[in-house]
């Protein structure tokens, strides 16, 4: 017995929701291949969560030297996405709504390998499948606590890439996981949904600044049962100096560029206070919603 929730929204999307994980899908590339696609993602979407579970003891434990023995698929996707950032404090619970969705989207393309575009969109945690002539735009918000888009994000398949696989998610202090920084939204291209979600926690982190309109509490007080244990995190923000947001802009900046260095991200973009910051712009342009293709 399937114990998820399944429905199909306009525009013949795919609605996939149990516990935290909450998917919006959409595919493709000819009636088929759609409602291949589609079965495929429920399949792979039953039993998920449980899957999960039975690992969560370990998945909620910082990584250390050496890889934590973790047997889900899923629950190994969101350790490899982590593991980049093992120098300082993080659990694989970092990377796990991005991870969901890309365990769901290789299900798709498996058993549709002639789709021409499609997305599997966790609470804005999203794999992306690009084609080439098949571009697909991303809606970025400036603040997690507005759900509406100013901005659009397109993603056009590699050149000479029969089919171009990529992950964006966006993190924050109003996000619905802890941060320990002050960002509104910050926005990551990476090359999975499951390393964009860790990378948006790491650069979202790094927006730290000592202000008195930050409010921070231990992340115990909040959730006993939280991954971040006794570290502070982030529960209010008020009205901003120019220097403090300055001054985080150019920290999360900072991090993120070193990350592009490194291979680990295609680009981001950074908001605190209605201010933005971008980088790794030739791969992450930002195209108001009145330039947009229709």
């Amino acid at each position: 017995m399937k114990s998820h929730r399944v429905a199909r929204l306009s525009g013949n999307r795919l609605h996939l929701q149990e516990g935290p994980s909450d998917l919006v899908i959409a595919a493709f590339g000819g009636p088929s291949q759609t409602e291949r696609a589609y079965a495929a993602a429920e399949d792979a979407f039953d039993g998920l969560l449980a899957e999960l579970t039975g690992e969560l003891r370990m998945l909620r434990q910082p990584l250390a030297a050496q890889p934590p023995a973790l047997t889900g698929a899923t629950a190994r996707r969101m350790a490899r996405a982590c593991w980049a950032f093992r120098a300082q404090y993080i659990t694989p619970m970092a990377a796990v709504a991005g991870a969901v969705a890309d365990t769901v989207m290789a299900a798709m393309i498996a058993a549709a390998p002639r789709l021409e575009r499609a997305y599997v969109n966790n609470g804005g945690d999203i794999a992306i499948l690009v084609t080439p002539g098949h571009p697909l735009d991303i809606g970025v918000v400036p603040s997690l606590a507005r759900a509406r888009p100013e901005g659009f994000i397109r993603l056009h398949a590699a050149p000479h890439a029969a089919q171009h696989f990529r992950g964006i998610a966006t993190s924050g202090w109003r996000g619905r996981s802890f941060s320990r920084g002050i960002a509104d939204a910050v926005t990551v291209l990476a090359r999975s949904a499951a390393e964009a979600d860790a990378a948006a926690t790491v650069i979202a982190n790094a927006t730290d600044v000592q202000d008195g309109a930050v409010l921070r509490r231990p992340a115990q007080e909040l959730d006993p049962d939280s991954d971040l244990r006794h570290l502070p995190v982030t529960v209010d923000v008020g009205p901003l100096s120019p220097k403090a947001i300055t001054a985080a802009l150019n920290s999360g900046a900072r991090t993120a560029e070193a990350l592009l260095r490194d291979g680990l991200i295609e680009g981001a973009l950074l908001s605190v206070a209605d201010e933005w910051r971008s980088v790794g712009e030739s791969s992450f342009a930002l195209v108001r919603p009145t330039d947009t293709a229709p």
